[in-house]
């Protein structure tokens, strides 16, 4: 059944499929709110490196006021981080049921205030679109550091990055050629064919992600937030609502 589904996602008694159905769904709506919330405010807001980057270029450039804001995002991040941490272990020190409700509530609601504000967005609003941005980094920490902690930093979703990297590296070993076949102090260098399709995975769902996201926004505008919030809303109201079971 649905719920039951649903509710083995956010379930505190964790599988590894079921750790990877929710990275694969967090990395779908982290491509979404990026590429979208580019067309709409002009950055991308899932990636910390980017940031950092534009921070030290303005920075030599002069441009003060865009060091602020690069630092207001990287800030926003952390806490978006920060206030996951907070939620999580607060619950899990509770010994209380629905540990990861909190964290994922707080991003669905923050994602519909985004759309709120958004939606009333004139032409060159700077001042809105600078405080879009840090809003949307804020959800990114907060998702990026809720599936770390539900994974056990196996799964990362706002960026693609490390992914990638681990993908090549994985390649790299299933290429190599083991021409003695291993031995005791030397074993066959073998590669995680379960890491690799699961960053596999991760990235197509966050380039997938995309484009969707960028096509709602192209043609619906800020609304297209709704179906992403509703979905997180159902994911962690699911194990309040259903007995949990594994997936």
């Amino acid at each position: 059944m649905p719920i039951a589904y649903l509710s083995a996602l956010t379930a505190p008694e964790r599988s590894a499929r079921a750790n990877q159905h929710l990275g694969i769904t967090l990395a779908f709506t982290a491509g979404a709110l990026n590429a979208g919330g580019f067309l709409t405010i002009g950055q991308y807001t899932s990636h910390m490196t980017g940031m950092v980057s534009a921070a030290a270029d303005n920075l030599a450039l002069g441009q003060i006021g865009l060091v602020l804001a690069a630092l207001l995002s990287i800030a926003a991040f952390v806490g978006g981080a920060a206030t996951t941490a907070l939620l999580v272990n607060w619950g899990r020190r509770g010994a209380r049921r629905h540990v990861y409700l909190p964290p994922l509530l707080t991003e669905a609601v923050l994602l519909l205030v985004f759309g709120a504000v958004g939606a009333r967005l004139s032409p060159h609003e700077i001042v809105s679109v600078s405080l879009g941005a840090i809003l949307l980094c804020f959800v990114m920490g907060l998702q990026n550091a809720l599936i770390t902690k539900i994974s056990n930093a196996e799964i990362r979703t706002t960026h693609v990055t490390g992914l990638v990297t681990d993908i090549g590296i994985e390649l790299g070993k299933l290429l190599y050629w083991n021409r003695d076949g291993g031995a005791p102090d030397r074993p066959a260098v073998q590669a995680n064919r379960r890491r690799l399709r699961l960053h596999g995975l991760l990235v197509g769902a966050f380039f997938v992600g995309g484009v969707t996201g960028a096509l709602a926004f192209k043609h619906v505008g800020f609304g297209a937030v709704i179906p992403l919030a509703l979905t997180l809303v159902l994911m962690s109201m699911a194990p309040a609502l259903a007995a949990p079971r594994r997936v």
